[in-house]
């Protein structure tokens, strides 16, 4: 390999760059001809090529316009986009699509599905403050984000039962007009037939089963699967007894946290502190 090529098993954006260069060497154009073709700038083609710009959903609808690929780079854009989530993350965003009843527990934060574009915003912000991401895949996540949520739109939506850690109600995340925002949107969510709030009061203490994140999926058909995190990725669960085990203390859970009509005090006490 030349000592500036671009190694495509190297990342998601290198195989972008590099089957770039491959289709356009194909057809025998310059790195010129072709952003007049597609409507871009030589210089951005040369970046992407050489793996040194993130490319964008436009630029790869375009690219297959152009080259006639019908969608081959849009879904190498896409397997970039998904780069920037936590690895395993996609898996269980597919098995969260096709659930019919979801339980989920969360610390620190609001569960992604009942986030603000505002609130979402704010987290992804902080991320690229951080250098943990670029904008552009800033941008990306919040786009997942808002697909995801589409499950709460569907004709029938599963059911969807959420115990919040008191923190999540606690930590203003992007200030106070985000945060009473947010608030006002769980308050509405909690109306839905289909969706139960509770939080779990910071009393619990360590009679609280988790002690990280854990989501439960019941699929189609009625197998159940489980998903956490760790700092570095997310695990989907399949294992039966780790699963039960998981539903276990679930119930408890459920059983010792605040009753949803508690729940909702405890975030309108919260949502008024915050005026």
């Amino acid at each position: 390999m030349l000592a500036n090529a671009v190694d495509p098993a190297s990342s998601p954006q290198a195989r972008f760059g590099a089957e770039l260069a491959r289709s356009r060497k194909g057809r025998g154009w310059s790195q010129v001809e072709l952003g007049r073709r597609m409507g871009f700038s030589n210089t951005l083609v040369s970046y992407l090529e050489r793996g040194k710009r993130p490319p964008t959903s436009n630029f790869a609808v375009k690219a297959d316009e152009t080259f006639e690929t019908g969608g081959t780079f849009y879904e190498l854009w896409r397997r970039y986009a998904r780069a920037s989530l936590l690895e395993g993350f996609p898996e269980f965003a597919e098995a969260e699509a096709r659930c019919r009843r979801l339980r989920t527990f969360e610390l620190g934060v609001i569960p992604g599905l009942f986030q603000t574009a505002a609130y979402a915003a704010a987290l992804e912000a902080a991320s690229v403050r951080r250098g943990s991401i670029t904008q552009d895949q800033a941008d990306e996540r919040a786009t997942f984000l808002a697909q995801r949520q589409r499950l709460l739109e569907q004709k029938s939506p599963p059911v969807i039962h959420a115990v919040m850690d008191q923190s999540c109600l606690m930590r203003p995340i992007g200030g106070r007009e985000v945060m009473r925002a947010q608030l006002d949107h769980l308050e509405t969510l909690a109306r839905q037939p289909h969706v139960t709030l509770q939080v779990a009061p910071f009393e619990l203490a360590e009679q609280r089963p988790f002690m990280l994140p854990v989501v439960l999926l019941t699929q189609p058909d009625r197998t159940v699967v489980g998903y956490s995190e760790s700092q570095i990725r997310g695990y989907l669960e399949r294992g039966r007894a780790t699963v039960a085990a998981w539903e276990k203390d679930y119930d408890q859970l459920q059983v010792e946290s605040l009753s949803t009509v508690a729940s909702l005090a405890m975030i309108r006490a919260v949502r008024k502190d915050l005026e």
